[in-house]
């Protein structure tokens, strides 16, 4: 029986958790040693007591390591109360920046490889930890600023999913399937910019508030 995890091992890493997770992300770009406790207790040179203490279980530590890759994935600082279309249109840019620099990573790649090799497999959760804790989590930390511009005035739309997941496709468009499918596809700081602020201005087009 394993510990239950401690409670800021999920939602808060210390610097000392942070380095566990960036030693699973590593294994999984490497791709050499198997995913277990004891592979990743030795790269992070900690005992396997302590992540059993922090995670729980190797399940418990696959979702966190989702988490961690995902909370990298942010709209930035903004005032829901003093929105406007300026900074608005900021946030969805962050956001669109910051995701694309996620899933363009090695790190991201690795891990959506092995989600999706997993995803069929009877005895393997991570397919539906990498949705619940990535792409579903990433999904509920944006809906809230779509929320607040429609309060303003800013966006017109009828549900708040359906204008997330619009907005998701214009961002990554086809980049994420092409990256792990072995595209030699070359995402540098000013693409990234670049397509973010491209995304932004189409979602603004089809959602923004009717001219009068």
């Amino acid at each position: 029986m394993t510990d239950k995890p401690t409670q800021d091992a999920i939602d808060t890493p210390s610097e000392r958790q942070q380095a566990v997770l960036d030693a699973v992300l590593a294994l999984m770009v490497e791709g050499r040693d198997a995913l277990t406790m004891a592979a990743v207790a030795r790269r992070a040179s900690c005992s396997k007591e302590t992540l059993y203490k922090w995670y729980g279980d190797r399940e418990g530590l696959l979702a966190a390591t989702v988490r961690w890759q995902a909370s990298k994935v942010r709209a930035g600082n903004y005032d829901r109360t003093r929105l406007d279309s300026a900074s608005l249109r900021e946030s969805l840019e962050n956001f669109a920046t910051t995701w694309l620099k996620v899933i363009s990573s090695a790190t991201s790649i690795a891990l959506n490889r092995i989600a999706v090799s997993h995803a069929a497999s009877a005895s393997s959760d991570l397919g539906r930890i990498v949705l619940a804790n990535g792409r579903f989590a990433i999904g509920e930390r944006l809906k809230p600023l779509l929320e607040a511009g429609r309060e303003r005035g800013l966006l017109r739309f009828d549900n708040a999913e359906e204008a997330f997941r619009t907005f998701f496709g214009l961002v990554g468009r086809d980049v994420q399937i092409r990256l792990l499918l072995g595209d030699a596809l070359v995402m540098g700081e000013a693409d990234i910019r670049r397509d973010a602020s491209q995304a932004t201005e189409q979602f603004m087009t089809l959602f923004g508030p009717e001219k009068r």
